[in-house]
């Protein structure tokens, strides 16, 4: 093993937790290396995961079948990364997932048509294909052309690629999923990326769903803080009415190492959006992450986010489509949530990530509950403690 484990925490002596919580561990830990089924051949590499995952109460926020172990994601992808280092160079990828996680990952913004938005098996299961799309580079100038994920937010649909089991409120209600369009990205120099192009609204498939330009700007402002801006603008899509959402939606994500074994993360959201007589979303949002390295191994870490949101927005006051009439609207209504989480992996290809999360939603009244079917927390509660926990 590299870093210099003796035989007492070693890879032949069978490393569980409670060694990789003696002092030899916590400077250094033996993963070994990573396997796969199939690896790269001719620049295409095809890969996936396993997630399976366990919570004891209901978060509307991917979380939402509660006290039921299930598979949240059977993932497969193939994938043929672009290399410009000699010029141009094509290439593209496409992702397939099963499990719980597909219902909310498939293109739902042109419910009930579109894409694989009926590829359902039941209430909680289903099929989705995220991500379809080519790409095309020279230089530092790219494009994919598509379905392919948001590039807002900090949070991310895939499972390995987050350090919490469960979701933001900020990250489920006020961002994008996936887009369909051109989006080009421009590498300006060694610590500037521009991004910038079109797409067919939120969460839609291959049909026209929406106008809006998607883009931002990342830079390295320091050798240890890197702030991103991620914006869309335009036609969001047609509500369930007919009517179109349009408006505005910004994230700015700022990550600092503040050492080699500490991180950092503070994300703002902001979503304001009309259709054209009245409100429709407005919410924003701040969230905070703080993540520290015990090895390679242990990691531990806290999230606080405060989510913002005025009380006559369709979809979280009433039922996606009208507000009822004699519901107590005006004003706003805050969202409070506080996790802590574990990541241990004893493989370099195994992570186990259980959780404690707290949830307080205040500005709401009984009549608010009783004008309208808010589902933020398990049974229209005003607070809420989830313990969860699931494996990739």
């Amino acid at each position: 093993c590299d870093g210099g484990c003796d035989s007492a925490c070693g890879c032949g002596s069978g490393l569980g937790l409670g060694k990789m919580l003696d002092g030899c561990a916590l400077g250094d830990c033996c993963l070994g290396d990573q396997w796969s089924l199939f690896g790269e051949h001719c620049g295409v590499s095809v890969g996936g995961w396993l997630q399976v995952g366990y919570f004891n109460k209901a978060l509307p926020l991917f979380n939402s079948r509660a006290d039921n172990v299930q598979l949240q994601q059977a993932w497969l992808y193939a994938e043929k990364a672009i290399d410009t280092s000699c010029g141009f160079d094509i290439g593209g990828r496409v992702d397939y997932m099963y499990g719980t996680d597909s219902q909310d990952t498939q293109a739902f913004g042109t419910d009930p048509r579109g894409w694989d938005n009926g590829w359902d098996n039941g209430p909680d299961y289903g099929r989705a294909m995220p991500q379809l799309y080519v790409e095309a580079g020279y230089g530092d100038l790219s494009v994919k052309a598509g379905h392919f994920f948001t590039i807002i937010g900090w949070e991310v649909v895939t499972a390995p690629d987050n350090f919490f089991y469960s979701h933001a409120y900020t990250m489920y209600n006020s961002e994008p999923f996936t887009h369909t369009g051109v989006l080009a990205s421009y590498n300006v120099n060694d610590t500037i990326t521009a991004y910038g192009g079109y797409t067919m609204g939120w969460d839609s498939g291959f049909d026209d769903n929406g106008d809006n330009f998607l883009g931002g700007l990342s830079a390295g402002l320091t050798d240890d803080f890197t702030l991103t801006y991620a914006t869309t603008i335009g036609r969001f899509g047609s509500l369930p009415l007919g009517t179109p959402e349009q408006g505005y939606m910004q994230s700015l994500v700022g990550d600092l190492a503040v050492t080699d074994n500490l991180q950092y993360i503070i994300q703002s959201d902001f979503l304001d959006s009309d259709n054209g007589v009245s409100t429709v979303r407005e919410t924003f949002g701040i969230n905070q992450y703080l993540i520290y390295s015990l090895n390679d191994c242990v990691s531990v870490g806290t999230r606080f986010e405060w989510w913002q949101v005025q009380k006559d927005s369709q979809g979280y006051y009433g039922d996606n489509s009208v507000i009822p009439a004699n519901a107590a609207v005006g004003g706003n209504f805050d969202v409070y949530a506080l996790t802590f989480g574990l990541n241990y992996k004893p493989h370099a290809n195994v992570v186990i990530r259980p959780e404690i999360r707290g949830d307080w939603v205040q500005g709401l009244s009984e009549q608010d509950y009783a004008d309208a079917d808010i589902s933020l927390l398990e049974d229209n509660r005003d607070s809420q403690c989830t313990f969860g926990i699931d494996t990739i």
